[in-house]
């Protein structure tokens, strides 16, 4: 059974480094959590390594800036992996083909096809109509409080073509502070169940944990898994990916799940034994805000 602690201090000193998730634990979307900034601040100057792992379809360039704008200090990380960065590796290497058709908030999301000077031989993006396409790049829906089902005739006609979708945000809702948007993730799902194929780049599955400790090499850490605590709010992202990786677990309970397992500041035990039985699942450790 998962142990529900107060604070982060209590646990910190066991691990050289965290993967710590934003929407839900540092931020709300809109703006910082002024007690977890504090937490990474004073587990940065002990001597930790705090590496942001973020299902944003944005380079980490963008969600540097981001934070920025969120009131998230450069004092408070010192990395930033992001399933946006995954896919687009993924997109210029040739998964879904030279001729996508482009899913999103273009004035949000243009930063995803800008180039990768890391990546040899790129292949020459063109983003055409669905019907001049070879495969889907998707980095949300269009409309984020519209039902993913919108788009099944769009998917249906895709999936009898034989297009791949390349999700660049497995989530599949976020808060963008009060109010509950669909994600990437809803429509990658989607377009599964009806038969189509998804190639997925952020938690929990495997390429972005490899990105995550790809950016902890580049600082000079050279951290085993036991040396590793994975914290976030999404129970099939966060927490999920952070078993498949073999990493310890910090769940916040405060973020998707608040209105399922916490009552107040911390999570109810019942409430939070019952929701983790429903999931089959059980984080290392559990606290309502990262603080």
């Amino acid at each position: 059974m998962t142990q529900i602690i107060n604070s982060l201090a209590e646990i910190s000193s066991r691990y050289d480094a965290l993967f710590v998730d934003l929407w839900g634990c540092l931020h709300n979307g809109v703006t910082a959590y002024p007690d977890a900034v504090q937490a990474m601040q004073t587990y940065r100057a002990g001597g930790g390594t705090v590496v942001l792992v973020t299902n944003s379809p944005k380079p980490r360039v963008g969600v540097a800036a981001q934070l920025g704008q969120f009131g998230v200090p450069k004092d408070a990380y010192d990395s930033i992996a992001t399933s946006g960065d995954s896919a687009r590796a993924a997109m210029f290497r040739g998964a879904v083909g030279e001729k996508v058709y482009f899913m999103g908030e273009w004035e949000r999301d243009e930063g995803f096809f800008a180039p990768m000077n890391v990546i040899e031989n790129p292949v020459d993006i063109t983003r055409v109509p669905l019907d001049e396409a070879t495969g889907i790049v998707c980095c949300g829906p269009f409309d984020p409080m519209a039902d993913p089902s919108v788009n099944r005739a769009d998917f249906l006609y895709a999936k009898q073509k034989g297009m791949k979708l390349l999700c660049a945000n497995p989530d599949i809702v976020v808060d963008r502070g009060d109010t509950r948007e669909w994600c990437a993730g809803a429509l990658a799902r989607l377009y599964t169940e009806m038969g189509g194929e998804s190639l997925y780049f952020g938690k929990p599955h495997p390429p972005i944990y490899d990105l995550a400790r790809r950016r902890l090499a580049a600082l000079g850490k050279d951290v085993g898994e036991a040396g590793i605590l994975a914290i976030g709010d999404g129970i099939g992202t966060d927490i999920a990916g952070a078993m498949g990786e073999n990493l310890d677990s910090l769940f916040i309970t405060g973020g998707l799940a608040a209105s399922e397992t916490t009552n107040g500041d911390q999570p109810d035990p019942k409430l939070l034994e019952a929701y983790f039985e429903r999931e089959m699942t059980s984080p290392t450790y559990t606290i309502g805000h990262l603080r």
